[in-house]
């Protein structure tokens, strides 16, 4: 393989190794770059679970395109995976007051009912005598979807990375990308603070939260956001494992908690939020998540779960979105840089994507005409722009 790909990623998360494996399959030769270890310890992506939903309430886009990539989950665990790291356990929407049209819970609810989904809905009574964990006085209503989970994220990029350099993709970590390297107005490669110099036909800047950092002129369109992740040990693991748990959003469009069942092998419950977060220099911010958050988690606890009230943290961080205004990925060529693609902006959503994401990616770098890119183009945003991912919590934590 000559020493010069045909395409250089800057990135190897979930937006990074999806591309470098797609673009392999396609007959490009690939180099995938990184600043740490693959997985990196800092990514987003470096966790025990991520959420595999298809609700996106009224989205018809995302919904579709959620449906195929929990499909493609489905076959990943049989002909990609050493081992099935997606699990289709179902998941559970529960709600604080009755399901109402105009929430996120009913819309969904109507919805994929309209698309053929068997939801099983479920009353108070429901709640209180199958589900012993969740404080049913709070909790009132809600339903279960079977076509739905978790993956474990941090295992699929490593297996991702893996089949990626066995396919030929050439990998170098701890290369800490800070220029480009350009010919006029051509992006023809990157500089690192390590002191070398790559070369390539095409760059492809998939960097997640450091992405406005390695090109500013994207910082008034993608924030680095700090969100809470939290590992509780259960005091009775039984009650927080299916059937009697499931993966859940609680009330999460005006609540913004989120979680899973006991992981089988880390032996927590993790419980994170899906909110407004905190600004964060990826660069710097020590990943400390703010006291303030640590003790909204504990009056959660209290609340929804009691027999978690004095739960164990046994592990606490910030995982760090990279925010568009109006929480679409951006997947585009740059307009006035020739050579040089961007894919990022996962505003908190995009993991469950990864098995369709690779496609898009790819065709973005190559210039195939996709009609799902037109979402995800290169765009301005006025202040009136607002996010439109549904179940994220717009309010004050």
């Amino acid at each position: 393989m000559s020493s010069t790909p045909d395409v250089l990623i800057v990135g190897s998360g979930a937006f990074g190794v999806a591309a470098a494996l797609e673009l392999r399959q396609r007959g490009h030769r690939v180099s995938l770059l990184d600043g740490g270890p693959v997985p990196h310890p800092l990514a987003a992506s470096t966790d025990i679970a991520k959420v595999v939903r298809v609700e996106y309430a009224n989205d018809e886009e995302y919904t579709a395109l959620a449906e195929l990539a929990r499909e493609r989950w489905l076959r990943w665990n049989s002909e990609l995976f050493d081992k099935p790291l997606y699990h289709d356990i179902g998941l559970m929407k529960l709600t604080r007051g009755p399901m109402l049209p105009g929430n996120y819970e009913y819309e969904n609810y109507r919805s994929l009912t309209a698309r053929g989904y068997h939801l099983e809905r479920l009353t108070q009574e429901d709640i209180a005598r199958r589900f012993p964990a969740w404080n049913a006085e709070l909790f009132v209503d809600g339903y279960i979807n079977p076509r739905g989970g978790y993956v474990e994220s941090g295992l699929v990029i490593e297996q991702l990375v893996k089949r990626a350099v066995a396919a030929g993709v050439v990998l170098h970590e701890n290369q800490t990308v800070f220029g480009l390297e350009s010919v006029g107005r051509r992006a023809t490669g990157v500089r690192t603070r390590e002191g070398e110099v790559f070369h390539a036909g095409e760059v492809l800047v998939a960097a997640g939260a450091w992405t406005p950092v390695l090109l500013p002129e994207l910082s008034s369109s993608m924030r680095p956001i700090g969100q809470p992740i939290f590992h509780v040990a259960p005091p009775n693991a039984e009650i927080f494992t299916p059937p009697l748990f499931y993966v859940f959003s609680a009330d999460s469009a005006r609540t913004g908690w989120y979680g899973f069942p006991l992981h089988p092998r880390a032996n927590v419950v993790k419980i994170a939020h899906h909110g407004a977060g905190w600004p964060v220099d990826p660069l710097h911010d020590a990943r400390r998540v703010p006291a303030t958050y640590v003790e909204r988690f504990r009056a959660f606890l209290a609340d929804a779960f009691p027999p978690l009230a004095h739960a164990e943290i046994v592990h606490c961080r910030s995982c760090l979105y990279c925010d568009t205004p109006d929480e679409h990925f951006w997947i585009a060529r740059h307009p006035d840089r020739p050579g040089l693609t961007v894919a990022a902006g996962d505003s908190g959503h995009g993991f469950k994507f990864v098995p369709v994401l690779g496609g898009l990616i790819a065709d973005a770098v190559e210039g195939v005409p996709n009609r799902r890119l037109d979402r995800f183009r290169w765009r301005s945003f006025s202040q009136e722009t607002v996010g439109a991912e549904a179940s994220r919590h717009r309010g004050a934590l």
